[in-house]
């Protein structure tokens, strides 16, 4: 991809996750992972994440479900933590677990609603 779509993915995950966030994964960034760094900037912030099919609030509250229903615990939290960007509320929060619970499992809504009440009550 071009540098311009880079730059349209760091633009959007900047506004989605919050200066701190990006600068903080930029300052992690090795060798190692840089390539999979750019791809994921390109690929999901560039091309995904930009696409106007869907509003940014809802393109989160999606993300939210997936990752909820998925036990990715470490994603969930960060993306919890972006709600205050997307406009994604507490109530918002609630009823998408809960339809985690009804198609993807009770354990999985468990781990979302405490991953949830953990993030919230940091802020």
């Amino acid at each position: 991809m071009s540098d311009d779509a880079f730059e349209q993915g760091m633009a959007i995950r900047r506004e989605v996750l919050g200066d701190e966030h990006v600068a903080r994964a930029q300052a992690n960034t090795t060798p190692f992972d840089a390539e999979f760094q750019r791809f994921i900037t390109e690929t999901a912030w560039g091309a995904v994440w930009s696409r106007p099919g869907l509003d940014r609030r809802t393109r989160h509250l999606i993300t939210l479900a997936m990752l909820a229903a998925l036990d990715k615990r470490d994603e969930l939290a960060m993306h919890i933590g972006a709600t205050v960007r997307t406009g994604v509320t507490e109530d918002d929060l609630k009823e998408v677990f809960l339809q985690v619970a009804l198609y993807a499992g009770i354990p999985s809504a468990h781990a979302a609603f405490a991953t949830a009440k953990r993030v919230l009550a940091e802020k």
